[in-house]
């Protein structure tokens, strides 16, 4: 049988539950996840690419079969460089369905064969989000809810480094 292989690609800044059931969803219909944080010239994260590279090693450190990398480049370059066509898409709402969808029809031209999965987040997950986290930070609210436990100790650390 095929190994059956998915990429599951964003910012991860910083790397959310949401984000983590993404995965663990991935996990129950393939073989390998390969989640990479995607470096945009044109976005300034929070999170240096080494501390999400850290957190999600972290997060997944248990967990054979999830790969952790980052990348500078278009996602269906990532897909080739992957060997697989598989691409994995968390969705909140229809705002983020009708961007992905527009994604989706733009990657399609550029590479025929890609195969887009939208994952549906989890009700109680409708209003997580990275910038969440981050605007918690800032205005110093209470966010442990939207961090996976296993990393939220790391996390600390890196806003502690911040002097956040």
């Amino acid at each position: 049988m095929e190994n059956r292989k998915c990429v599951f690609a964003g910012t991860f800044d910083p790397p959310t539950v949401g984000h983590e059931r993404i995965v663990e969803s991935c996990l129950k219909m393939f073989d390998e996840v390969v989640v990479a944080v995607m470096i945009n010239p044109d976005k300034t994260p929070y999170f240096s690419e080494v501390e999400r590279i850290t957190l999600l090693k972290k997060l997944f450190s248990d967990e054979k079969r999830v790969k952790i990398r980052s990348f500078y480049g278009a996602a269906v370059d990532l897909l080739e460089e992957e060997n697989t066509p598989i691409y994995v898409r968390g969705v909140r709402n229809t705002v983020d369905f009708e961007y992905e969808n527009a994604n989706f029809f733009a990657n399609e031209k550029l590479k025929s064969d890609i195969i887009t999965v939208y994952l549906p987040a989890r009700q109680q997950d409708l209003h997580i989000s990275s910038s969440l986290v981050k605007n918690s930070v800032k205005f110093k609210k209470e966010y442990s809810e939207y961090i996976p436990e296993k990393i939220m100790e790391e996390l600390q650390s890196i806003l502690e480094k911040k002097n956040v």
